[in-house]
């Protein structure tokens, strides 16, 4: 037995169905101070230190996960070299 059912919402309406915070006026008053950085000149806008207590644990994260990359990349590589020898 198959059941469809379809439901017209709006974002805003599935979002309070959901529970989920508004967040649209921390996103908005997050960008109004990131373009206020951008025009105030190179001096006072430093993109990492803005969203470094965002992605701190994240950035971590990709150095760890590039090293593995290049770990393996480089292991490829002495592989291909000794079939390459045979």
């Amino acid at each position: 037995m198959n059941v469809k059912i379809d439901i017209d919402i709006s974002a805003e309406e599935m979002r309070k169905l959901l529970g989920l915070p508004d967040v649209e006026a921390f996103q908005r008053e997050m960008m109004e101070d990131l373009r206020k950085r951008m025009l105030e000149g190179v001096d006072g806008y430093d993109p990492i230190k803005f969203f470094q207590p965002y992605v701190s644990g994240t950035l971590a994260s990709w150095d760890a996960f590039q090293n593995m990359l290049s770990a393996a990349n480089k292991s490829g590589d002495s592989s291909a070299g000794d079939d390459a020898k045979e």
